[in-house]
């Protein structure tokens, strides 16, 4: 499969992870296991996430009706069956018994309707949100079952209502201290682990559940250290002090896999990174000045150089693990092409504003800085941009956003083709989503139309396809790389995995 390259340390299968049974009896355990991530969460209500860490984060808590398992296919969590009805505009959910929230309300089906009652509601900013704007209504038809009438069918909404935008949460807690319908800055849910503490820009500490409804995990804690600089992860993880890291640095992954004690997770993902062009103002409302762009960049020599291959060079709209993706270009590096279309477009002097995370992705600042200097060969004058991550993400979904272009990366909790066009379509513009580009083209609206409501697989990937190509010739962005997933943990621990939209799954972690 493209995009898959493995460590010298093989990768873990592990079947239904979010369910599985530890092999270690957790009864009597009195163990922490700490986390190195590089971000600081920038909201703890699940209808707002936009950012796979902290969904993952989040997953201690909170659970979902399906899951993901590592192949990316859907299994029963808090709903244990589901059917359609002929016409496909009707699901019916039978939910599993004897589950309570935290605060001890129980999970039913008046429960689900306050959950998904949120994502559709106008009053509550769920940027991911596309998907679920096909329910009509929500119904109760007995206390376990819960039937969602949609307005058309919808292939794509089962998959969403596996990942943590659709958090089951007790509609008790919209009552609690700090909460409201709109915001929930303390979620309950039903999951093995419960947030205890929270030190804003340092961690979160999570406490194992004592009548969790699963198996119990084998950690009775579990701490979130956020650390922006991966060389500082690494030292964490070679000290001790942490016990799993995110993004290591890649410089450093050979050296690493060769450590003793330590072993190297490089998994598959369908994680796109990027840089957004804002394309309704000058320079970039001229197509001709994008594709200059994406042909100014050397992206080879910066995989190579930069990011030690650790990526993949996009050769579409799509990561290649996407229901839908085709292969559709290159942008091959090429100045004097990108200086002949600067020409055309009437350009003389182009000064832009880039904006770069620094900690979310893999070499993500360093990166930036190169993607300047390859534009400063062809006259474009660049300044490069950052701040935390909470600051950048909420900047760059706001209409107040300074930057005219931003390094992002976009990963679809859902697996699905759908949630990636949020990114590339007019639904996602801000404050409604982050598609900050504002770009929209009324051919790939009308296709995409089509496509999301198209129930044969065969004729929807068609019009993905053709969707792609439009794009790909557009560019609202200059192309980049696919990342994958890379984690670093301590050889004394097994029961780590991974999801194919770059969740890491530990929760079952334990010592070997």
């Amino acid at each position: 499969m493209k995009g898959i390259r493995l460590t010298k340390i093989a990768l873990l299968a592990l079947g239904l992870l979010l369910v599985m049974p530890a092999t270690i009896a957790a009864d009597d355990t009195d163990a922490t296991m700490t986390i190195g991530i590089g971000i600081t969460l920038d909201t703890l209500d699940p209808a707002q996430q936009t950012t796979t860490t902290v969904m993952n984060v989040l997953d201690y808590e909170l659970q979902t009706l399906l899951t993901l398992d590592q192949d990316g296919q859907l299994q029963p969590q808090l709903a244990e069956s589901w059917s359609w009805s002929e016409d496909g505009e009707t699901l019916t959910l039978k939910l599993r018994e004897g589950v309570k929230f935290h605060d001890g309300t129980p999970f039913d089906a008046e429960a689900v309707k306050f959950s998904l009652g949120r994502l559709i509601s106008d009053d509550v900013k769920v940027p991911i949100g596309i998907a679920f704007q096909v329910i009509e209504s929500i119904e109760a038809v007995d206390a376990h079952t819960v039937r969602l009438n949609l307005r058309n069918p919808q292939p794509n909404l089962l998959p969403n209502l596996a990942f943590t935008v659709a958090a089951m949460l007790s509609p008790a807690s919209v009552d609690a201290e700090g909460n409201s319908y709109t915001n929930m800055t303390q979620p309950v849910g039903t999951g093995p682990y419960q947030l205890v503490r929270r030190q804003q820009g340092s961690q979160l500490v999570f406490e194992r559940v004592d009548d969790y409804w699963g198996e119990p995990p084998y950690y009775s804690r579990v701490v979130f250290k956020i650390v922006p600089e991966s060389n500082a992860l690494e030292a964490g993880l070679l000290s001790g002090q942490l016990d799993l890291i995110m993004n290591p640095p890649v410089s450093d992954l050979q050296s690493l896999s060769q450590q003793d004690g330590i072993t190297v997770l490089k998994a598959p993902s369908n994680r796109s990174i990027f840089v957004a062009f804002v394309t309704n103002k000058p320079p970039f409302d001229d197509k001709k000045v994008r594709q200059a762009i994406n042909y100014a960049v050397d992206k080879e020599a910066i995989i190579k150089n930069v990011l030690f291959s650790a990526v993949d060079r996009m050769d579409s709209p799509f990561a290649a693990l996407l229901p839908g993706y085709c292969e559709v270009g290159g942008y091959d590096y090429d100045p004097n092409k990108a200086k002949e279309l600067l020409a055309e477009a009437g350009v003389e002097s182009v000064s832009i504003t880039m904006g770069a995370p620094r900690g979310r992705y893999t070499q993500d600042y360093q990166a930036a800085q190169a993607i300047a200097s390859y534009l400063r060969k062809v006259d474009v004058d660049v300044k490069v941009e950052t701040m935390d991550w909470a600051s950048y993400i909420s900047l760059i979904g706001s209409t107040e956003n300074t930057l005219n272009s931003y390094m992002l990366g976009w990963a679809p909790p859902a697996m699905d083709a759908p949630t990636q066009l949020l990114m590339l379509t007019e639904e996602g513009w801000p404050p409604k989503g982050l598609n900050g580009t504002f770009y929209s083209d009324p051919e790939v609206e009308e296709l995409f139309a089509k496509a999301r409501r198209e129930l044969d697989a065969a004729k929807r990937d068609e019009m993905y396809c053709e969707i792609q190509k439009k794009l790909w010739d557009d560019a609202p962005w200059l192309w980049l790389w696919s990342q994958n997933l890379i984690l670093a943990y301590n050889s004394d621990i097994e029961g780590i995995s991974y999801q194919p939209n770059e969740k890491f799954m530990t929760i079952y972690a334990h010592p070997k």
